[in-house]
């Protein structure tokens, strides 16, 4: 009875008129014998894809090593310490309220606590604006972080690139070795950061009022990704898929490069790298990604096959990285021209710790810096990430 109950749930869930185009079924994206030299030509199989979740914990061990023996030296030969906040005096009555009721007291709070303590109200919102600077990462920290993600991202880019020759997107394309390794990397990579991304640093996106925001968008562009990535390959969309990923690609490392170089204070590397992240963000998401990926998958295939479900899940999902990608494109545009009128881009909107003069003069306008804050990383598409994984945060 159960095994007859499963097999009825697979063939609902695996049904062909989904996942394929019409006359199209699972046993046309099966080995063919006698194709490819004699060999057999091997389509992807829905399968394939569990193989990536245990890559992923592979992928993330391998994260915590690097960090902790490679990214960590590294940075320590920069000069770059691993030295936070100090520590704010010890009161338990802050405390509490700090843990237990709320990070930002109001007004009517501080007067409260003010008479309690028998302390001035200023003194009161420095002692709560140093608590939440100690919980902050410290820059070493993220050092290790972006480092792990540019080195990922570079090597990635790098083994992609011979894919970018292709340059029709075609249905059943067989499955080389190399193009299966990129796409379960790439998958396991982009489930890596899913679990990871309650432990990462916690970033905000400036001028968008919510709670946790980036947090927020990155989980959607996890989560976007993953899905294009795993239902192209289960419909064997995979040369588009490619595409898609070797376009978010290209400008991922750069970000993390730029995030590298804030950190060590080399200012004008920073600066010189980010302007280049910006171009290479706005050229592949805004003019490629939507003039020929988008183009092709949304028109072109619907001339060519028609549209099936599975069809409008795809581009439903390309769609919302496009989305994802206009957000984050107006929020370099926007650092990009702020740094123009300033002459740099390691200041904007945001910052890691709050600025000293925040709350003891409401008036000053303190610059932040926009490296505090993700892919991700990214970035893909950022990730993207994207994060633009600057706006991941990121």
């Amino acid at each position: 009875m159960a095994a007859a109950a499963a097999a009825l749930l697979s063939a609902w869930f695996w049904n062909e008129r989904f996942w394929l185009p019409r006359n199209v079924t699972w046993a046309d994206l099966a080995r063919e014998p006698g194709a490819g030299g004699g060999s057999g030509a091997q389509y992807p199989q829905a399968g394939h894809v569990l193989s990536a979740f245990p890559l992923a914990l592979v992928i993330f061990a391998v994260r915590l090593l690097f960090e902790r023996f490679i990214a960590k030296p590294c940075a320590i030969k920069l000069g770059i310490q691993d030295n936070g906040p100090h520590r704010v005096q010890s009161n338990a009555i802050l405390e509490k309220v700090f843990t237990s009721i709320t990070k930002y007291p109001d007004g009517r709070r501080l007067e409260g606590l003010s008479k309690q303590l028998d302390w001035d109200v200023r003194k009161i919102q420095r002692w709560f604006r140093h608590r939440r600077n100690q919980d902050k990462p410290t820059i070493l920290t993220k050092f290790c972080e972006s480092m792990w993600r540019f080195t990922f991202y570079l090597s990635i880019f790098s083994y992609g690139l011979k894919f970018i020759c292709v340059l029709f997107c075609v249905f059943f394309q067989p499955l080389t070795s190399s193009l299966y390794y990129y796409y379960i990397m790439e998958l396991a990579f982009y489930w890596s950061l899913m679990f990871s991304q309650f432990t990462d640093i916690k970033r905000k996106i400036p001028h968008i009022h919510l709670p946790l925001s980036g947090f927020l968008i990155m989980f959607v562009h996890h989560l976007a990704t993953i899905g294009l990535i795993t239902f192209s390959y289960m419909n064997n969309m995979v040369r588009v898929g490619t595409l898609v990923l070797c376009l978010h690609d290209a400008s991922d490392f750069l970000l993390e490069a730029a995030k590298l170089a804030n950190y060590a204070k080399y200012q004008r590397l920073c600066d010189a790298t980010f302007m280049l992240f910006g171009v290479v963000f706005i050229v592949t998401r805004l003019g490629i990604y939507p003039f020929w990926i988008l183009n092709t998958t949304l028109f072109e295939s619907w001339e060519l096959i028609g549209p099936y479900p599975s069809w409008w899940l795809f581009n439903g999902l390309l769609v919302t990285l496009q989305v994802l990608h206009i957000i984050w494109s107006c929020l370099i545009i926007r650092i990009a021209y702020k740094a123009l009128m300033r002459g740099k881009v390691s200041k904007d909107d945001r910052s890691d710790v709050e600025s000293s003069s925040e709350e003891e003069d409401m008036t000053s306008n303190s610059t932040k810096g926009i490296f505090s804050t993700s892919s991700n990383g990214a970035n893909r598409i950022n990730g993207h990430v994207a994060s633009a994984q600057w706006a991941e945060e990121e």
